[in-house]
């Protein structure tokens, strides 16, 4: 079974308009709705690709009830905690001539709540996944990564972070078996230029050497290049398409790397995890199930 953490959900309300006046009345041409959050976009790719999940996380008042509701109704099991107090944010998305994002806050996480997320993680038993994806909310420790991954450390599980920074940084010692930064993410964490591909694997692998087991560094439009857990450096293309999308791109990908890894072949995880991450992007939405197999045959 795999498990995604999503500490701070949101409802996406998506709004179609004209040319944006501030200051006036503006009305939309159309909207949508999603259900989002690092985490869950995993769980919602991985139901495409025949994989079962359940959704973690905290949810508060209405909008957190619709999240849960929302997610279930796509055949994804959860076992959110729910809060007391506050509401699960909703982030406004205005697409115009120009794009513009209002992102919620979402509610204050306290300490019993924190205390019954760890509850719901002592199911967790050999050869499950876990995932733990995006920022931490302010009203979370900065270390939570890391109890998390102590928590579970010696049970067989497999943690997969997809993290920035010191965050990641911070859980290598846990030896997690998939960490995903970017090119540019890859550069801040160690301060340094990378001119090449060469400067990318040479870090890459100094993650590998710090405790990641496979690292996965996409590099948007040049491909993505991995270090597996033997240190065999693979390389991938980029699927053909017009993007429309780069929210939960980075998603996606986790979600067909974890997929196709449960086949033990790398080279193959790369590939899915390239061709699902592409499906989002050329698409409106999170990746279908048939056009991640169409943008597969490419690679």
């Amino acid at each position: 079974m795999v498990y995604t953490v999503t500490f701070n959900p949101a409802i996406d309300y998506v709004v179609h308009t004209g040319d944006m006046q501030v200051g006036n009345v503006n009305r939309s041409k159309s909207e949508e709705i999603y259900y989002g959050g690092k985490g869950i976009n995993v769980s919602i790719v991985l139901k495409e690709l025949d994989i079962k999940s359940k959704a973690l996380g905290f949810v508060a008042g209405f909008t957190g009830k619709a999240i849960e509701e929302g997610v279930r109704s796509m055949g994804i099991e959860t076992d959110f905690v729910q809060l007391e107090k506050g509401f699960s944010r909703i982030n406004v998305k205005i697409k115009a001539t120009q794009e513009t994002e209002l992102n919620g806050k979402g509610p204050e996480i306290p300490g019993y709540a924190i205390e019954q997320l760890y509850k719901k993680l002592e199911e967790l038993n050999k050869g499950d996944t876990l995932v733990l994806a995006g920022s931490i909310p302010g009203s979370l420790p900065n270390d939570i990564y890391e109890n998390i991954l102590a928590f579970i450390k010696g049970r067989g599980v497999r943690a997969v972070v997809d993290a920035t920074g010191k965050l990641l940084l911070n859980v290598l010692k846990y030896k997690p078996f998939l960490i995903k930064p970017n090119n540019h993410e890859l550069s801040e964490m160690f301060g340094v230029e990378l001119k090449d591909r060469q400067d990318i694997i040479f870090y890459g692998k100094k993650l590998h050497e710090m405790g990641a087991q496979n690292v996965l560094i996409s590099m948007a439009g040049d491909g993505a290049i991995l270090i597996d857990e033997y240190g065999k450096v693979h390389k991938c293309g980029v699927c053909k398409g017009v993007v429309k999308n780069s929210v939960g791109a980075g998603d996606s990908m986790v979600a067909g790397f974890i997929a196709g890894s449960e086949k033990g072949d790398y080279e193959y995880a790369l590939k899915l995890g390239t061709a699902t991450g592409g499906a989002t992007a050329f698409s409106e939405g999170l990746a279908k199930k048939e056009d991640i197999f169409t943008l597969l045959k490419q690679l």
